[in-house]
């Protein structure tokens, strides 16, 4: 079971990552008030230890908000998820696949780029299924697979 640590909002294409304690999610959009709604990557995830990982690989100490990416997630690891669903409450999210990290990633720290490309560590986008509210602090489990026999 993981949790959500942070979330973000980004008002404007390339705009800064508003940190906010609550969002909307709204199903085939995305976050409400976030500047990429509607694509396949209406939500983007970023896994806490993923990126702790990397900040001691590469001695940095930016903050993960540097990755903007929409949630950041503890507990629940993100690699090899394409088409599972994770559960936030009411909200469904179905992992779309890999972000590919971009150049700007080297702006962030050198080396970084590289880096998030191994193991997923550049997190997941997904696309809303069902909306509902979510908070920092909020439970994120996988919904499970119905067993066919």
């Amino acid at each position: 079971m993981g949790r959500i640590e942070r979330i973000w909002i980004k008002r404007a294409h390339r705009g800064p990552m508003d940190s906010v304690d609550r969002a909307d999610c709204i199903s085939g959009e995305g976050l409400a008030g976030n500047a990429d709604r509607g694509r396949r990557r209406q939500i983007t995830l970023l896994e806490c230890e993923s990126w702790d990982r990397l900040m001691t690989r590469l001695n940095g100490i930016e903050d993960p908000s540097s990755r903007r990416a929409n949630l950041l997630l503890s507990g629940i690891a993100l690699a090899r998820t394409r088409g599972r669903i994770m559960c936030i409450g009411e909200v469904r999210l179905l992992v779309g696949g890999e972000v590919t990290p971009c150049e700007r990633m080297d702006d962030v720290l050198p080396g970084l780029q590289e880096a998030m490309r191994e193991n997923w560590a550049g997190g997941v986008f997904t696309q809303v299924m069902s909306s509902g509210t979510i908070h920092v602090g909020d439970e994120v489990t996988w919904e499970q697979a119905e067993e066919t026999s």
